[in-house]
């Protein structure tokens, strides 16, 4: 077993990879491009890009957000999903440092891929959700907290919870107001976190949203009711945080 102070370093390293990683699937998943195949190029003039600009955040401060050939500007997501990716490593090195930590760790990867790809695109892949949900059960199988038959009573509660309300709206406006990747991604939470921690979640979800929308309303943006707002990232950031805390 290492030191406790490694683990935060371990795992928060790892998280900067992965969220590096993590943006890049953001980018291409949505337009059908393998974030596996192909190699890393600047958007603006196409030129690859070298082993040390693709240095988790380190690259994007030495380059000060820019590329070295054309000076067009480097998406700031892409930095700040990696500091986001190294975020959740630390907390879970913190939080629970050993094997359990990485298990937190793994989750908050992939709530965090699913969270980018959704703000990116109103979509949340079933692949993510399921690796989600395996990787939860593995947890419960492992022993970590909270108990096996906790966490299936919130997957199935998590899951039924949001189809009802989507179903019900459907039938009473008339129209589509939550995606069908929600209830899955909240099961899967359930999964992960039991089926006590699901209205923290859905809670902190819902005021997050409402204040981002009330920000936004401040800032002079019209908005209507009709605009959508992927719930993805907010039940993702919210999971975690109850994770961690």
């Amino acid at each position: 077993m290492l030191p406790l102070p490694f683990w935060p370093i371990l795992l928060g390293i790892s998280g900067a990879v992965f969220g590096s990683f993590i943006a890049t699937i953001a980018i291409r998943w949505p337009e059908g491009r393998s974030a596996l195949h192909g190699r890393s190029a600047c958007d603006g003039c196409g030129r690859g890009l070298a082993w040390f600009e693709l240095v988790p955040v380190a690259g994007f401060v030495a380059l000060r957000g820019r590329c070295r050939t054309c000076g067009a500007r480097i998406a700031a997501g892409h930095v700040v999903t990696e500091l986001l990716g190294a975020a959740v490593g630390i907390v879970a090195g913190l939080v629970a440092p050993g094997w359990e930590g990485v298990a937190g760790a793994a989750c908050g990867w992939l709530l965090l891929a699913l969270g980018a790809i959704d703000l990116a695109a109103f979509w949340l892949p079933d692949v993510l959700t399921g690796a989600l949900a395996v990787a939860a059960l593995g947890g419960g199988l492992a022993g970590f907290a909270p108990s096996l038959p906790d966490r299936l009573i919130g997957g199935a509660a998590g899951f039924g919870a949001l189809w009802l309300v989507a179903a019900g709206y459907r039938r009473a406006r008339g129209r589509i107001g939550l995606g069908g990747g929600d209830p899955k991604l909240f099961g899967a939470i359930g999964l992960w976190l039991g089926w006590r921690a699901l209205p923290p979640v859905l809670l902190i979800a819902s005021a997050t949203g409402l204040a981002a929308v009330a920000v936004m309303a401040i800032a002079g943006r019209r908005i209507a009711v009709t605009d959508r707002l992927p719930l993805g990232p907010l039940l993702a950031g919210a999971a975690y945080l109850c994770w961690a805390i």
